[in-house]
């Protein structure tokens, strides 16, 4: 009888922590997910564009030329009026950077084209447009590979010719920085619930802002380059050759995902995107942009400190052999 009053009792005190325990783990908050891991999921989920094989989305001038009859194909010029009149290409039409979301919106039925292709003065800040464009999903879009100084020589020189230096090639780095642990992410606030809708105002805010506020030049990073947290997205051999003081490598098309290395973004200091011609880090600075990191683009990536260098080792040097002196309209 008493090891039944025993079992009894010990029956009755499990039953009680068990359901103590239980009680104490339906309690326990749950956190409703952030904007921000809201918007990343949302654009993992649709597409994940930039951590794939289709970015950057980079057109050669070559293929624009075989192509300026075709209706579908679309050129659209953001340079100013006054250079767009002084040459631009064959029915190219004239828009500026800002609008160009409202352009696609209200002004034509993008998905009409096989092509859109973005044109500025060296690509990098069509390639930035083409990148947010992409994000809204305009998959057809695309940026010209160095811009309007691939097309004719009068273009090229104040352009790239004049940004292309070796001027800090001898203060590379070659250690390897680790990539760091996971930290804070971003904070949105847009009010919004539902991934596309934080999206949508993403976009449309970043348009609102001049692409020139995200370029940095390499005098002011090798100055003071404990200023910034420097993305070498760039493949291993080219990082490990030389790189800016500090850099820290990202892998292209993939480290740029949550479940890779995104996390490990500062939130608390300026992020530096650098390649070798700024033009995949300008897609990636609109990525980064649109998830709300404080974000910059190395102008003219590494053709701004080594270019020499670039050019003997094939690794997207600017040279006078991209210049294809395809003619203009005035």
């Amino acid at each position: 009888m008493k090891k039944i009053s025993i079992y009894a009792i010990l029956l009755f005190t499990t039953v009680i922590l068990l359901s103590s325990f239980k009680n104490h783990v339906q309690q326990q908050p749950v956190n409703d997910p952030t904007e921000f891991e809201i918007l990343v999921k949302y654009l993992e989920e649709n597409g994940n564009f930039i951590n794939s094989e289709l970015a950057p989305a980079i057109i050669l001038a070559p293929e624009i030329k075989d192509n300026v009859r075709n209706k579908k194909y679309l050129v659209l010029d953001i340079r100013s009026e006054d250079w767009y009149a002084y040459g631009h290409i064959q029915n190219a039409e004239n828009v500026e950077g800002p609008e160009l979301l409202k352009y696609f919106e209200t002004k034509i039925t993008p998905e009409n084209y096989d092509k859109i292709t973005i044109v500025c003065y060296s690509g990098q800040s069509a390639a930035y447009y083409a990148g947010l464009l992409r994000l809204a999903g305009y998959n057809n879009v695309y940026s010209l590979k160095w811009g309007m100084s691939s097309w004719a020589e009068e273009f090229a020189t104040n352009i790239w010719k004049k940004n292309s230096s070796d001027a800090f090639a001898n203060q590379l780095e070659t250690t390897v920085n680790p990539i760091p642990e996971k930290t804070s992410t971003p904070t949105i606030s847009t009010g919004k619930t539902e991934g596309k809708d934080i999206l949508k105002q993403r976009i449309e805010e970043a348009f609102a802002k001049p692409y020139k506020e995200f370029i940095v030049k390499a005098e002011t990073v090798f100055e003071n380059p404990s200023d910034y947290y420097t993305v070498n997205y760039v493949s291993e051999d080219r990082y490990n050759f030389g790189h800016v003081p500090g850099a820290v490598r990202y892998q292209p098309n993939s480290s740029l995902s949550s479940t890779a290395d995104l996390y490990t973004l500062p939130t608390n200091k300026k992020i530096l995107v650098s390649c070798d011609t700024g033009l995949s880090a300008a897609y990636a600075v609109a990525y980064l942009q649109v998830l709300g990191y404080d974000v910059y683009n190395l102008g003219y990536g590494a053709n701004s400190y080594m270019n020499t260098v670039l050019k003997e080792k094939e690794w997207n040097g600017f040279s006078s052999e991209e210049i294809k002196e395809y003619p203009v309209v005035e």
